[in-house]
């Protein structure tokens, strides 16, 4: 029997070897068991896809599925944003909706995420109850010249007009900002430059065109994947970049010096913005990887902070019990309140655009006087390519027998959320946590200078390869 392991959002896997047509019809039927054991009271479903290799034809395959199992399903008829299909399915009130799509992985990888009814990430109980489907029944699937139940469907405006309903257009309007807009050959493929261009706002778009290669880098948006960014911001003279990943529910940004400013100081910058200038309210959630300076702002302004797991669905989990103003991850994940219960790239860039046009600072600066005020704060992940018993090994000595020091640095505690955390006397830290689902030990670090940063993070590169 094939294995199929769901990650932190949804199944993924390797087009060909592990993703292949016959998974994806297990995968389909296993949600659609999960769906008809919930006796919803909608029997219609909302099915989309990204700019991946055969993502369409995937995509049609699971409406097949989900067809043959008695449901209505409607399949859009062209790449787009993930935030829009879990928006629609809240909106419309549907049984739920799937995302093919492989996110931020790299151009070989395909998934499925599928959205539940209140319009966001599956929570864990739900991604269990999933599993537990997996091959449980036979695959109920309707073909082609049998599909009436699937209907094409072209994106509508609700989604555009309630985040554009969410964001100060005039006050970024009057500070003549200039922005680039990069893609990255995904599905927000020129949606960002359009919404600007509509308030009159000067931006320039790039990496527009779809690609399942997109253009040769992965589709995540960190530093090492932004080059193109960089220089059209230095060629334009823009006064920052907005990028937006894969499927267009993770972010990254830049300021005009071609700065990265990374998700940790993104989420810091946004609860500032929120609660100072917006005055928001609700409480502040974060996941296992994310930075100390969230928790010292939240000290500051009085407001609760809570740390789970890695993976977006626990913040939604919380969002969807609690009054949450803003959650976020390390990897370019933020949602907020008065929104879905998800993280969305193209609602966050405009955000972030506001607060930085709120401020009457640069970007630059807006950073910079946040730690002057709260501390500076550097931070680099490191991912390894090592056998998957390597890095649970590491991972659970150091839960069981953790240094006193570690280079060079006398150890306060070990965290064991999710991974292994080594905090140290001045807060800084260093996190050890192995894929569940591929033979990648991811490090995330922490501390005060770069050069700390350095010093911790070779140190956890050389112990890795040690094992």
């Amino acid at each position: 029997m094939t294995s199929i392991r769901f990650g932190t959002d949804g199944w993924r896997g390797v087009i060909g070897r592990d993703y292949t047509f016959s998974n994806v019809e297990v995968v389909s039927q296993a949600i659609a068991d999960y769906i008809k054991s919930q006796r919803p009271p909608s029997r219609e479903l909302l099915v989309g896809y990204d700019t991946r290799f055969l993502a369409r034809q995937f995509a049609l395959r699971v409406a097949e599925v989900l067809a043959g199992n008695g449901f209505g399903v409607g399949l859009i008829d062209r790449p787009f944003p993930t935030p829009y299909v879990s928006y629609e399915v809240k909106r419309r009130g549907l049984a739920g909706g799937v995302m093919v799509t492989a996110s931020h992985n790299p151009p070989e990888f395909c998934g499925i995420k599928f959205k539940a009814p209140f319009g966001g990430s599956a929570t864990p109980a739900i991604v269990k109850q999933i599993e537990a489907s997996l091959f449980l029944n036979p695959v109920q699937r309707l073909f082609e010249e049998q599909l009436t139940a699937v209907t094409e469907v072209a994106p509508g405006n609700e989604y555009f007009d309630h985040i554009k309903s969410l964001i100060r257009f005039d006050t970024i309007k009057q500070v003549r900002l200039k922005v680039v807009a990069d893609s990255m050959h995904g599905t927000a493929n020129g949606l960002l430059r359009q919404i600007l261009k509509d308030y009159g706002i000067d931006c320039i778009g790039i990496r527009e065109k779809a690609d399942p290669l997109f253009g040769g880098v992965f589709p995540e948006p960190m530093e090492e994947n932004l080059s193109a960014l960089r220089a059209s911001i230095r060629e334009n003279q823009a006064d920052l970049g907005l990028a937006t990943d894969g499927d267009a529910d993770r972010l990254g940004v830049m300021d005009a010096l071609g700065n990265y400013v990374n998700t940790h100081q993104i989420l810091s910058l946004l609860i500032l913005h929120l609660v100072r200038q917006r005055h928001w309210t609700g409480k502040v959630v974060k996941t296992f990887s994310q930075s100390v300076l969230v928790d010292r702002i939240c000290q500051k302004l009085c407001l609760q902070c809570q740390v789970v797991p890695i993976g977006f669905k626990n913040i939604a989990d919380l969002m969807l019990k609690e009054d949450v103003l803003i959650g976020g991850e390390e990897s370019g994940g933020v949602g907020i309140k008065n929104h879905i219960p998800e993280r969305d790239g193209i609602l966050i860039n405009l955000l972030m655009l506001e607060a930085v046009a709120q401020s009457g600072k640069s970007l630059h600066e807006m950073v910079l006087q946040m730690w002057q005020e709260f501390g500076e704060f550097h931070f680099e992940r490191r991912d390894l390519h090592i056998p998957l018993n390597v890095g649970q090994s590491l991972v659970q000595h150091l839960k069981e027998k953790p240094p006193k020091q570690f280079a060079g640095l006398p150890l306060e505690r070990v965290d064991t959320l999710d991974g292994s955390k080594l905090v140290f006397r001045d807060e800084s830290w260093i996190l050890f946590r192995q894929s569940g689902t591929e033979p990648l030990l991811r490090i995330y670090c922490e501390a005060g200078t770069r050069q700390k940063v350095e010093q911790l993070i070779e140190e956890g590169d050389r112990l890795a390869h040690e094992e």
